[in-house]
């Protein structure tokens, strides 16, 4: 459904840290900067990517707005929320920990990246 999810940052190489640190606890490659200095991590389901925002305004999140990535188990995603806080993330919503959902048992962490951008590690439990 996804070709990729871009979101704003006002600084790219701050921003950078805390994605390489977050995704990088689930197994992915640190983000590529470009030639525009942006910064994309490519993966075979997508492309996350970061930006500074190009009408030169300052970023700022959306409110409501929530980027999920996929876990593997609950102590990858309890390792992303490590790895965002100790890299500039911020710990929103409940602390990390499993959650009844009309789609069944999930285990969920939640953290606001450099910019205010939320951000979520979800794993759907068996």
């Amino acid at each position: 459904m996804f070709s990729h999810i871009m979101v704003g940052a006002n600084d790219v190489q701050e921003s950078k840290a805390f994605y390489d640190a977050i995704l990088g606890a689930l197994g992915y490659e640190p983000g590529v900067i470009d030639d525009k200095g942006r910064c994309f991590y490519i993966s075979e389901s997508g492309i996350f990517s970061v930006t500074k925002p190009i009408d030169d305004e300052p970023a700022c999140h959306g409110n409501g707005s929530t980027i999920g990535f996929a876990a593997a188990d609950p102590a990858a995603a309890d390792a992303w929320h490590a790895a965002g806080i100790a890299n500039g993330g911020t710990s929103c919503e409940e602390p990390p920990g499993e959650r009844d959902s009309a789609m069944g048992k999930l285990y969920l962490a939640y953290l606001r990246d450099p910019a205010g951008n939320k951000v979520c590690a979800l794993h759907r439990m068996g």
